[in-house]
Protein backbone atom coordinates (compact mmCIF):
# COMPACT_ATOMS: atom_id res chain seq x y z
CA UNK A 1 0.00 0.00 0.00
CA UNK A 2 1.55 3.22 -1.08
CA UNK A 3 1.94 5.84 1.69
CA UNK A 4 -0.75 8.44 2.07
CA UNK A 5 -3.24 5.84 0.90
CA UNK A 6 -6.30 4.22 2.38
CA UNK A 7 -7.82 0.51 1.54
CA UNK A 8 -10.52 0.22 -0.33
CA UNK A 9 -13.32 -0.34 2.46
CA UNK A 10 -11.98 3.26 3.75
CA UNK A 11 -12.58 4.76 0.09
CA UNK A 12 -15.38 3.88 -0.07
CA UNK A 13 -16.67 4.90 3.15
CA UNK A 14 -14.85 8.13 2.83
CA UNK A 15 -16.82 8.76 -0.91
CA UNK A 16 -20.43 7.58 0.73
CA UNK A 17 -19.37 10.63 3.57
CA UNK A 18 -18.74 13.37 0.87
CA UNK A 19 -21.64 12.55 -1.51
CA UNK A 20 -23.82 12.46 2.13
CA UNK A 21 -22.64 16.02 2.52
CA UNK A 22 -22.99 17.62 -0.84
CA UNK A 23 -26.59 16.17 -0.74
CA UNK A 24 -27.61 17.86 2.97
CA UNK A 25 -29.12 21.45 1.68
CA UNK A 26 -27.61 24.38 3.16
CA UNK A 27 -29.81 25.73 5.77
CA UNK A 28 -32.06 29.12 4.21
CA UNK A 29 -30.82 32.43 5.56
CA UNK A 30 -32.42 33.82 8.63
CA UNK A 31 -33.34 37.73 8.93
CA UNK A 32 -31.89 37.09 12.49
CA UNK A 33 -28.70 37.30 10.90
CA UNK A 34 -29.31 41.25 10.04
CA UNK A 35 -29.77 41.70 6.43
CA UNK A 36 -28.27 40.08 3.42
CA UNK A 37 -26.38 41.52 0.81
CA UNK A 38 -28.29 42.82 -2.31
CA UNK A 39 -28.52 40.29 -5.46
CA UNK A 40 -30.07 40.50 -8.34
CA UNK A 41 -30.63 37.66 -11.07
CA UNK A 42 -29.85 38.38 -14.79
CA UNK A 43 -32.60 37.99 -17.13
CA UNK A 44 -33.53 35.09 -19.14
CA UNK A 45 -35.54 34.15 -21.73
CA UNK A 46 -39.34 34.15 -19.84
CA UNK A 47 -41.12 33.44 -22.66
CA UNK A 48 -43.83 35.21 -23.69
CA UNK A 49 -46.87 35.61 -22.19
CA UNK A 50 -49.82 34.18 -24.47
CA UNK A 51 -53.41 33.86 -23.42
CA UNK A 52 -54.98 30.75 -23.33
CA UNK A 53 -58.00 30.88 -26.00
CA UNK A 54 -61.55 31.03 -25.36
CA UNK A 55 -61.62 27.79 -27.23
CA UNK A 56 -59.74 25.52 -24.69
CA UNK A 57 -61.40 22.80 -23.32
CA UNK A 58 -60.31 24.36 -19.16
CA UNK A 59 -62.19 27.73 -20.38
CA UNK A 60 -65.46 26.73 -21.87
CA UNK A 61 -68.79 25.69 -20.03
CA UNK A 62 -69.25 22.53 -18.81
CA UNK A 63 -72.59 22.58 -17.33
CA UNK A 64 -75.83 22.82 -18.60
CA UNK A 65 -79.07 24.09 -17.09
CA UNK A 66 -78.74 25.25 -13.51
CA UNK A 67 -75.80 23.37 -13.03
CA UNK A 68 -73.50 25.24 -10.46
CA UNK A 69 -69.76 26.35 -12.11
CA UNK A 70 -67.11 28.67 -10.85
CA UNK A 71 -67.11 26.94 -7.62
CA UNK A 72 -64.88 28.58 -4.97
CA UNK A 73 -64.37 28.68 -0.91
CA UNK A 74 -62.79 31.82 0.41
CA UNK A 75 -62.89 32.41 4.37
CA UNK A 76 -64.60 34.18 6.82
CA UNK A 77 -63.13 36.52 9.42
CA UNK A 78 -62.48 32.96 11.85
CA UNK A 79 -62.03 29.55 11.22
CA UNK A 80 -65.19 28.66 12.44
CA UNK A 81 -66.83 29.79 9.11
CA UNK A 82 -65.99 29.64 5.33
CA UNK A 83 -68.23 31.71 2.34
CA UNK A 84 -68.69 28.91 -0.63
CA UNK A 85 -69.52 30.63 -4.31
CA UNK A 86 -70.43 29.78 -7.80
CA UNK A 87 -72.41 30.92 -10.58
CA UNK A 88 -75.52 29.65 -12.52
CA UNK A 89 -76.65 30.36 -15.75
CA UNK A 90 -74.71 31.43 -18.62
CA UNK A 91 -73.69 35.14 -19.70
CA UNK A 92 -74.98 37.16 -22.38
CA UNK A 93 -73.04 39.45 -24.33
CA UNK A 94 -74.60 41.98 -27.30
CA UNK A 95 -75.58 45.76 -27.67
CA UNK A 96 -79.02 44.75 -25.90
CA UNK A 97 -78.99 42.50 -23.10
CA UNK A 98 -81.52 41.20 -20.44
CA UNK A 99 -79.82 40.21 -16.91
CA UNK A 100 -81.24 36.76 -15.33
CA UNK A 101 -83.73 36.90 -11.99
CA UNK A 102 -81.24 36.44 -9.35
CA UNK A 103 -84.68 34.70 -7.44
CA UNK A 104 -84.86 32.12 -9.93
CA UNK A 105 -82.81 29.58 -8.90
CA UNK A 106 -81.90 29.27 -4.99
CA UNK A 107 -78.27 29.57 -3.20
CA UNK A 108 -78.34 26.26 -1.30
CA UNK A 109 -75.08 24.45 0.29
CA UNK A 110 -75.27 21.20 1.73
CA UNK A 111 -71.93 19.92 3.76
CA UNK A 112 -70.88 17.01 6.07
CA UNK A 113 -67.61 15.62 7.15
CA UNK A 114 -68.93 12.98 4.31
CA UNK A 115 -70.21 12.93 1.17
CA UNK A 116 -72.79 10.31 2.35
CA UNK A 117 -73.48 12.59 5.80
CA UNK A 118 -74.18 15.84 4.08
CA UNK A 119 -76.37 16.69 7.19
CA UNK A 120 -76.08 20.66 7.08
CA UNK A 121 -77.87 23.13 4.91
CA UNK A 122 -76.82 27.09 4.72
CA UNK A 123 -78.78 29.30 2.25
CA UNK A 124 -77.09 32.84 1.10
CA UNK A 125 -78.19 35.52 -1.82
CA UNK A 126 -77.36 35.67 -5.05
CA UNK A 127 -76.93 38.55 -7.75
CA UNK A 128 -76.29 39.58 -11.12
CA UNK A 129 -74.30 42.21 -12.75
CA UNK A 130 -73.29 43.77 -15.65
CA UNK A 131 -70.82 45.66 -17.33
CA UNK A 132 -72.20 48.17 -19.54
CA UNK A 133 -70.80 51.03 -22.56
CA UNK A 134 -73.38 53.65 -23.80
CA UNK A 135 -71.44 54.08 -26.98
CA UNK A 136 -73.07 52.62 -30.43
CA UNK A 137 -70.92 49.20 -31.61
CA UNK A 138 -69.41 48.40 -28.23
CA UNK A 139 -71.05 44.98 -26.49
CA UNK A 140 -72.62 44.65 -23.42
CA UNK A 141 -72.24 42.25 -20.55
CA UNK A 142 -74.59 40.81 -17.82
CA UNK A 143 -73.75 37.45 -15.73
CA UNK A 144 -74.97 34.42 -14.61
CA UNK A 145 -76.37 33.76 -11.14
CA UNK A 146 -73.64 34.90 -8.63
CA UNK A 147 -74.01 32.83 -5.39
CA UNK A 148 -72.60 33.68 -2.02
CA UNK A 149 -73.33 31.55 0.86
CA UNK A 150 -71.63 31.59 4.28
CA UNK A 151 -71.19 28.01 6.93
CA UNK A 152 -71.16 28.80 10.36
CA UNK A 153 -70.44 27.00 13.35
CA UNK A 154 -67.81 24.87 11.63
CA UNK A 155 -65.10 22.87 13.49
CA UNK A 156 -61.34 24.55 13.54
CA UNK A 157 -58.62 22.34 10.98
CA UNK A 158 -61.78 19.81 9.99
CA UNK A 159 -62.51 18.77 6.25
CA UNK A 160 -65.82 19.12 5.15
CA UNK A 161 -67.42 18.03 1.86
CA UNK A 162 -69.65 19.68 0.10
CA UNK A 163 -72.23 20.40 -2.47
CA UNK A 164 -73.65 24.00 -3.64
CA UNK A 165 -76.71 24.56 -6.11
CA UNK A 166 -80.50 24.46 -5.95
CA UNK A 167 -82.03 20.80 -4.61
CA UNK A 168 -85.26 21.86 -5.71
CA UNK A 169 -84.53 22.28 -9.36
CA UNK A 170 -83.21 18.95 -11.24
CA UNK A 171 -80.15 18.95 -11.98
CA UNK A 172 -79.06 21.93 -9.83
CA UNK A 173 -76.94 20.75 -7.22
CA UNK A 174 -72.92 20.91 -8.01
CA UNK A 175 -70.62 17.51 -7.88
CA UNK A 176 -69.21 16.85 -4.38
CA UNK A 177 -66.11 19.09 -3.50
CA UNK A 178 -64.18 19.50 -0.15
CA UNK A 179 -62.17 21.93 1.85
CA UNK A 180 -60.46 22.60 5.10
CA UNK A 181 -61.26 25.03 7.54
CA UNK A 182 -58.34 26.93 9.01
CA UNK A 183 -56.14 26.07 12.40
CA UNK A 184 -58.13 27.44 15.20
CA UNK A 185 -57.06 30.90 17.07
CA UNK A 186 -54.21 30.53 18.93
CA UNK A 187 -50.21 30.29 19.36
CA UNK A 188 -48.67 27.20 18.08
CA UNK A 189 -52.20 26.49 15.60
CA UNK A 190 -50.78 27.82 11.94
CA UNK A 191 -51.92 26.67 8.39
CA UNK A 192 -49.26 24.31 6.88
CA UNK A 193 -48.63 25.90 3.88
CA UNK A 194 -49.84 29.23 2.29
CA UNK A 195 -49.25 30.01 -1.32
CA UNK A 196 -48.80 33.84 -2.33
CA UNK A 197 -49.38 34.89 -6.28
CA UNK A 198 -49.92 38.32 -7.39
CA UNK A 199 -50.80 38.95 -11.64
CA UNK A 200 -52.32 35.50 -12.33
CA UNK A 201 -54.30 36.35 -15.45
CA UNK A 202 -55.29 33.44 -18.13
CA UNK A 203 -51.96 32.48 -19.83
CA UNK A 204 -49.82 29.04 -20.23
CA UNK A 205 -47.32 30.94 -18.02
CA UNK A 206 -50.39 30.68 -15.75
CA UNK A 207 -51.13 27.43 -15.95
CA UNK A 208 -47.68 26.66 -15.33
CA UNK A 209 -47.93 28.55 -12.09
CA UNK A 210 -51.00 26.96 -10.99
CA UNK A 211 -49.49 23.67 -11.89
CA UNK A 212 -46.58 24.37 -9.54
CA UNK A 213 -48.45 26.00 -6.59
CA UNK A 214 -50.81 22.84 -6.70
CA UNK A 215 -47.93 20.65 -6.44
CA UNK A 216 -47.13 22.62 -3.30
CA UNK A 217 -50.11 21.53 -1.57
CA UNK A 218 -51.26 24.64 0.05
CA UNK A 219 -54.08 25.19 2.72
CA UNK A 220 -54.35 28.65 1.88
CA UNK A 221 -53.90 31.12 -1.17
CA UNK A 222 -53.65 34.97 -1.38
CA UNK A 223 -54.49 36.37 -4.80
CA UNK A 224 -52.67 39.98 -4.55
CA UNK A 225 -54.86 41.55 -7.17
CA UNK A 226 -54.81 41.75 -11.22
CA UNK A 227 -57.04 38.26 -11.69
CA UNK A 228 -57.93 38.01 -15.44
CA UNK A 229 -56.71 40.99 -17.39
CA UNK A 230 -60.23 41.08 -18.83
CA UNK A 231 -59.53 45.11 -19.20
CA UNK A 232 -56.70 44.44 -21.79
CA UNK A 233 -59.69 43.30 -24.56
CA UNK A 234 -62.19 45.50 -26.38
CA UNK A 235 -66.17 43.96 -25.80
CA UNK A 236 -65.24 42.01 -29.20
CA UNK A 237 -62.51 40.05 -27.99
CA UNK A 238 -60.01 41.18 -29.35
CA UNK A 239 -56.97 41.73 -27.04
CA UNK A 240 -53.45 43.11 -27.00
CA UNK A 241 -50.06 43.07 -24.31
CA UNK A 242 -51.14 46.35 -24.06
CA UNK A 243 -54.17 47.97 -24.25
CA UNK A 244 -53.32 51.69 -23.81
CA UNK A 245 -50.90 51.31 -27.23
CA UNK A 246 -53.15 49.60 -29.57
CA UNK A 247 -56.19 50.94 -28.53
CA UNK A 248 -56.36 54.11 -26.51
CA UNK A 249 -57.38 56.50 -29.29
CA UNK A 250 -59.74 54.74 -31.19
CA UNK A 251 -62.38 53.57 -28.60
CA UNK A 252 -64.50 55.79 -26.21
CA UNK A 253 -64.16 54.32 -23.26
CA UNK A 254 -61.60 51.92 -21.76
CA UNK A 255 -63.91 48.64 -22.88
CA UNK A 256 -63.18 45.28 -21.03
CA UNK A 257 -64.28 41.75 -22.46
CA UNK A 258 -65.80 40.39 -19.26
CA UNK A 259 -65.95 36.46 -20.37
CA UNK A 260 -62.78 36.41 -19.57
CA UNK A 261 -63.65 36.34 -15.88
CA UNK A 262 -66.08 33.82 -16.97
CA UNK A 263 -63.18 31.75 -18.17
CA UNK A 264 -60.95 32.11 -15.29
CA UNK A 265 -63.38 30.86 -12.70
CA UNK A 266 -63.60 28.03 -14.92
CA UNK A 267 -59.98 27.02 -15.20
CA UNK A 268 -59.69 27.38 -11.71
CA UNK A 269 -62.30 25.95 -9.90
CA UNK A 270 -60.10 22.54 -9.17
CA UNK A 271 -58.34 25.00 -7.45
CA UNK A 272 -60.92 27.27 -5.79
CA UNK A 273 -63.70 24.65 -4.89
CA UNK A 274 -60.85 22.93 -2.46
CA UNK A 275 -58.65 25.55 -1.68
CA UNK A 276 -59.79 28.72 0.12
CA UNK A 277 -58.45 31.80 -1.93
CA UNK A 278 -58.43 35.39 -0.46
CA UNK A 279 -58.41 38.41 -3.33
CA UNK A 280 -57.62 41.89 -3.30
CA UNK A 281 -58.19 44.30 -5.85
CA UNK A 282 -55.87 45.45 -8.38
CA UNK A 283 -55.84 48.17 -11.12
CA UNK A 284 -56.50 45.42 -13.79
CA UNK A 285 -60.12 45.51 -11.65
CA UNK A 286 -61.22 48.72 -11.98
CA UNK A 287 -62.65 48.06 -15.25
CA UNK A 288 -65.12 51.48 -15.38
CA UNK A 289 -68.32 51.40 -17.26
CA UNK A 290 -71.17 53.79 -17.22
CA UNK A 291 -72.00 56.18 -14.97
CA UNK A 292 -68.38 56.14 -13.71
CA UNK A 293 -69.18 52.54 -12.25
CA UNK A 294 -65.96 50.52 -11.00
CA UNK A 295 -64.84 46.94 -9.78
CA UNK A 296 -68.51 45.53 -10.88
CA UNK A 297 -66.80 42.59 -11.37
CA UNK A 298 -64.65 42.37 -8.42
CA UNK A 299 -67.05 43.17 -6.25
CA UNK A 300 -69.42 41.03 -7.31
CA UNK A 301 -67.59 37.76 -8.45
CA UNK A 302 -66.18 36.80 -4.59
CA UNK A 303 -67.18 36.90 -1.01
CA UNK A 304 -64.91 38.71 1.56
CA UNK A 305 -65.44 38.91 5.05
CA UNK A 306 -65.51 42.39 5.04
CA UNK A 307 -68.68 42.79 7.19
CA UNK A 308 -67.16 40.22 10.11
CA UNK A 309 -64.30 41.87 10.36
CA UNK A 310 -65.72 45.37 10.64
CA UNK A 311 -65.55 46.73 7.03
CA UNK A 312 -67.70 48.28 5.08
CA UNK A 313 -66.10 47.69 2.14
CA UNK A 314 -64.91 45.02 -0.08
CA UNK A 315 -61.72 46.16 -1.14
CA UNK A 316 -60.27 45.93 2.62
CA UNK A 317 -60.37 43.31 5.67
CA UNK A 318 -58.80 41.16 8.18
CA UNK A 319 -59.55 37.59 8.91
CA UNK A 320 -57.32 35.15 11.39
CA UNK A 321 -56.00 31.43 10.32
CA UNK A 322 -54.53 29.78 13.62
CA UNK A 323 -51.74 32.40 14.90
CA UNK A 324 -51.86 34.67 12.16
CA UNK A 325 -53.80 37.93 11.78
CA UNK A 326 -54.13 38.92 7.86
CA UNK A 327 -54.87 42.77 7.32
CA UNK A 328 -55.85 42.96 3.55
CA UNK A 329 -55.81 46.99 2.04
CA UNK A 330 -56.98 48.70 -0.79
CA UNK A 331 -54.27 50.02 -3.26
CA UNK A 332 -57.46 51.70 -5.09
CA UNK A 333 -59.75 53.08 -2.20
CA UNK A 334 -58.87 56.03 -0.33
CA UNK A 335 -56.27 55.32 1.84
CA UNK A 336 -55.67 58.71 3.13
CA UNK A 337 -55.59 59.37 7.53
CA UNK A 338 -58.84 60.79 7.46
CA UNK A 339 -60.58 58.12 5.08
CA UNK A 340 -62.67 55.24 6.12
CA UNK A 341 -59.91 52.72 4.99
CA UNK A 342 -57.33 54.03 7.18
CA UNK A 343 -59.88 54.57 10.50
CA UNK A 344 -61.15 50.81 9.67
CA UNK A 345 -57.29 49.27 9.57
CA UNK A 346 -56.54 51.36 13.14
CA UNK A 347 -59.37 50.28 15.17
CA UNK A 348 -58.63 47.01 13.42
CA UNK A 349 -54.89 46.56 14.57
CA UNK A 350 -56.02 48.33 17.92
CA UNK A 351 -57.98 44.79 18.69
CA UNK A 352 -55.43 42.64 17.72
CA UNK A 353 -53.65 40.41 21.13
CA UNK A 354 -50.41 39.41 19.89
CA UNK A 355 -50.57 36.99 22.61
CA UNK A 356 -53.34 35.49 20.77
CA UNK A 357 -52.32 35.84 16.85
CA UNK A 358 -48.16 36.38 17.29
CA UNK A 359 -48.01 37.06 13.49
CA UNK A 360 -49.61 39.93 11.60
CA UNK A 361 -49.18 39.80 8.06
CA UNK A 362 -50.40 42.42 5.20
CA UNK A 363 -51.26 41.97 1.72
CA UNK A 364 -52.36 44.90 -1.12
CA UNK A 365 -52.05 44.79 -4.59
CA UNK A 366 -49.01 48.15 -5.57
CA UNK A 367 -46.19 47.62 -3.68
CA UNK A 368 -44.30 50.17 -1.89
CA UNK A 369 -40.74 48.99 -2.01
CA UNK A 370 -39.89 48.01 -5.44
CA UNK A 371 -36.44 48.89 -6.87
CA UNK A 372 -37.94 47.97 -10.95
CA UNK A 373 -38.68 50.54 -13.38
CA UNK A 374 -41.91 49.51 -13.67
CA UNK A 375 -44.40 51.04 -11.23
CA UNK A 376 -41.21 52.95 -9.17
CA UNK A 377 -43.24 54.49 -6.26
CA UNK A 378 -46.23 54.55 -7.98
CA UNK A 379 -47.95 53.72 -4.68
CA UNK A 380 -45.77 56.28 -2.62
CA UNK A 381 -48.70 58.48 -1.51
CA UNK A 382 -50.16 54.91 0.26
CA UNK A 383 -46.91 54.19 2.17
CA UNK A 384 -46.52 57.93 3.30
CA UNK A 385 -49.94 57.60 4.75
CA UNK A 386 -49.90 54.14 6.43
CA UNK A 387 -46.57 52.95 6.56
CA UNK A 388 -45.91 54.12 10.32
CA UNK A 389 -49.06 52.95 11.56
CA UNK A 390 -48.10 49.49 10.42
CA UNK A 391 -45.17 49.68 11.84
CA UNK A 392 -46.31 50.70 15.05
CA UNK A 393 -48.42 47.74 15.44
CA UNK A 394 -45.41 45.37 14.50
CA UNK A 395 -46.62 43.89 11.11
CA UNK A 396 -44.20 41.23 10.47
CA UNK A 397 -44.63 40.46 6.47
CA UNK A 398 -46.20 42.80 3.68
CA UNK A 399 -46.94 40.84 0.47
CA UNK A 400 -47.92 42.60 -2.83
CA UNK A 401 -47.73 41.90 -6.45
CA UNK A 402 -48.70 45.01 -9.56
CA UNK A 403 -44.88 44.27 -10.53
CA UNK A 404 -44.57 41.57 -12.77
CA UNK A 405 -41.62 40.19 -11.55
CA UNK A 406 -40.33 39.06 -7.99
CA UNK A 407 -38.51 41.02 -5.16
CA UNK A 408 -37.73 40.69 -1.28
CA UNK A 409 -36.52 43.06 0.95
CA UNK A 410 -34.61 43.42 4.15
CA UNK A 411 -36.24 44.21 6.49
CA UNK A 412 -37.16 47.76 6.27
CA UNK A 413 -38.87 51.25 7.42
CA UNK A 414 -38.98 54.47 5.37
CA UNK A 415 -36.49 53.23 3.18
CA UNK A 416 -33.61 52.44 5.68
CA UNK A 417 -32.87 49.09 7.04
CA UNK A 418 -34.62 48.68 10.33
CA UNK A 419 -34.31 45.26 12.21
CA UNK A 420 -37.81 45.70 13.83
CA UNK A 421 -39.53 46.81 10.05
CA UNK A 422 -41.52 44.47 7.85
CA UNK A 423 -40.21 41.91 5.13
CA UNK A 424 -42.03 43.61 2.01
CA UNK A 425 -42.05 40.55 -0.53
CA UNK A 426 -43.30 41.32 -3.99
CA UNK A 427 -44.75 38.60 -6.12
CA UNK A 428 -46.59 40.24 -9.35
CA UNK A 429 -45.08 37.00 -11.30
CA UNK A 430 -47.86 34.57 -11.39
CA UNK A 431 -48.39 34.55 -15.25
CA UNK A 432 -49.33 37.69 -16.52
CA UNK A 433 -50.84 39.09 -19.36
CA UNK A 434 -48.91 42.46 -19.91
CA UNK A 435 -44.65 42.27 -20.37
CA UNK A 436 -42.23 41.66 -17.45
CA UNK A 437 -40.27 44.38 -15.45
CA UNK A 438 -37.15 44.89 -15.88
CA UNK A 439 -34.59 45.85 -13.12
CA UNK A 440 -32.65 48.11 -15.98
CA UNK A 441 -32.54 52.24 -16.09
CA UNK A 442 -34.17 53.84 -19.22
CA UNK A 443 -32.99 54.95 -22.70
CA UNK A 444 -30.93 57.83 -21.28
CA UNK A 445 -29.79 55.75 -17.91
CA UNK A 446 -31.82 58.10 -15.67
CA UNK A 447 -34.55 56.70 -13.30
CA UNK A 448 -38.14 58.01 -13.97
CA UNK A 449 -39.31 60.72 -11.88
CA UNK A 450 -41.98 59.19 -9.50
CA UNK A 451 -43.39 62.79 -8.87
CA UNK A 452 -44.77 63.54 -12.63
CA UNK A 453 -47.42 61.34 -11.82
CA UNK A 454 -50.12 62.49 -10.06
CA UNK A 455 -52.01 59.89 -7.50
CA UNK A 456 -55.53 59.50 -8.64
CA UNK A 457 -56.42 58.77 -5.32
CA UNK A 458 -55.08 61.42 -3.09
CA UNK A 459 -57.03 64.29 -5.18
CA UNK A 460 -54.20 64.53 -7.23
CA UNK A 461 -51.66 65.34 -4.79
CA UNK A 462 -47.69 64.31 -5.68
CA UNK A 463 -45.75 64.07 -2.53
CA UNK A 464 -43.14 65.63 -4.40
CA UNK A 465 -41.32 66.00 -1.06
CA UNK A 466 -40.93 62.66 -0.03
CA UNK A 467 -38.89 62.19 -3.13
CA UNK A 468 -36.42 65.04 -2.97
CA UNK A 469 -35.24 65.07 -0.46
CA UNK A 470 -34.55 62.75 3.07
CA UNK A 471 -34.07 58.65 2.96
CA UNK A 472 -37.13 58.73 0.75
CA UNK A 473 -34.89 60.39 -2.34
CA UNK A 474 -34.19 57.72 -4.54
CA UNK A 475 -31.08 58.55 -5.80
CA UNK A 476 -30.32 55.24 -6.85
CA UNK A 477 -30.23 53.62 -10.42
CA UNK A 478 -31.46 49.98 -11.27
CA UNK A 479 -27.90 48.73 -11.76
CA UNK A 480 -27.54 49.99 -7.89
CA UNK A 481 -29.48 48.01 -6.19
CA UNK A 482 -30.30 49.73 -2.73
CA UNK A 483 -29.32 48.37 0.48
CA UNK A 484 -33.36 47.72 1.55
CA UNK A 485 -33.46 45.11 -1.86
CA UNK A 486 -32.35 41.71 -0.75
CA UNK A 487 -33.17 39.58 -3.96
CA UNK A 488 -35.29 40.55 -7.51
CA UNK A 489 -35.35 38.27 -10.49
CA UNK A 490 -37.52 38.77 -13.35
CA UNK A 491 -39.35 35.70 -13.29
CA UNK A 492 -42.62 33.91 -13.54
CA UNK A 493 -43.23 32.21 -10.29
CA UNK A 494 -45.42 32.25 -6.81
CA UNK A 495 -44.21 31.75 -2.94
CA UNK A 496 -45.05 29.51 -0.03
CA UNK A 497 -45.10 30.74 3.65
CA UNK A 498 -44.93 28.16 6.23
CA UNK A 499 -45.36 29.67 9.43
CA UNK A 500 -43.34 27.16 12.07
CA UNK A 501 -44.27 28.67 14.92
CA UNK A 502 -44.91 32.08 16.79
CA UNK A 503 -41.71 33.58 16.13
CA UNK A 504 -40.10 31.45 12.82
CA UNK A 505 -41.43 31.05 9.66
CA UNK A 506 -39.75 29.79 6.52
CA UNK A 507 -40.66 31.69 2.92
CA UNK A 508 -39.54 30.15 -0.04
CA UNK A 509 -40.26 31.72 -3.62
CA UNK A 510 -40.69 28.78 -6.67
CA UNK A 511 -39.69 29.80 -10.34
CA UNK A 512 -42.06 28.67 -13.06
CA UNK A 513 -38.74 26.96 -15.12
CA UNK A 514 -38.08 24.80 -11.62
CA UNK A 515 -41.59 23.20 -11.46
CA UNK A 516 -40.33 19.49 -12.25
CA UNK A 517 -37.35 20.08 -10.22
CA UNK A 518 -38.16 18.51 -6.01
CA UNK A 519 -38.50 20.69 -3.53
CA UNK A 520 -36.53 24.02 -5.52
CA UNK A 521 -36.51 27.57 -4.50
CA UNK A 522 -35.05 29.86 -5.87
CA UNK A 523 -35.21 32.33 -3.12
CA UNK A 524 -35.68 31.21 0.91
CA UNK A 525 -34.92 32.79 3.95
CA UNK A 526 -36.44 31.98 7.32
CA UNK A 527 -38.40 35.33 8.82
CA UNK A 528 -37.95 35.74 12.74
CA UNK A 529 -39.54 37.90 14.78
CA UNK A 530 -38.23 39.18 18.10
CA UNK A 531 -41.49 40.38 19.90
CA UNK A 532 -39.23 41.19 23.22
CA UNK A 533 -37.55 43.51 21.55
CA UNK A 534 -39.54 45.12 18.30
CA UNK A 535 -42.89 45.25 19.86
CA UNK A 536 -41.73 47.81 22.45
CA UNK A 537 -39.65 49.65 20.57
CA UNK A 538 -42.36 50.22 17.82
CA UNK A 539 -45.96 50.96 19.72
CA UNK A 540 -43.90 53.61 20.93
CA UNK A 541 -44.95 55.35 17.77
CA UNK A 542 -48.54 54.94 19.28
CA UNK A 543 -47.57 57.04 22.13
CA UNK A 544 -47.35 60.48 20.07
Amino acid sequence: MRRGSLPLPLLLLAAVAAVAATAVPAEPASTLSGPSRPVTVAIGDRGHAVDLPDTDPRVQRRVTGWAPEQVAVALSASPTSAWVSWITGDYQMGGAVEPLDPGAVGSVVRYGLAADALDHEATGESLVYSQLYPFEGLQNYTSGIIHHVRLQGLEPGTRYVYRCGDPAIPDAMSGVHAFRTMPAVGPGSYPGRIAVVGDLGLTYNTTSTVDHLVRNRPDLVLLLGDVCYANLYLTNGTGADCYSCAFAKSTPIHETYQPRWDYWGRYMEPVTSSIPMMVVEGNHEIEQQIHNRTFAAYSSRFAFPSEESGSSSPFYYSFDAGGIHFVMLASYADYSRSGAQYKWLEADLEKVDRSVTPWLIAGWHAPWYTTYKAHYREAECMRVEMEELLYAYGVDVVFTGHVHAYERSNRVFNYTLDACGPVHISVGDGGNREKMATAHADEAGHCPDPASTPDPFMGGRLCAANFTSGPAAGRFCWDRQPEYSAYRESSFGHGVLEVRNDTHALWRWHRNQDLHAANVAADEVYIVREPDKCLAKTARLLAY
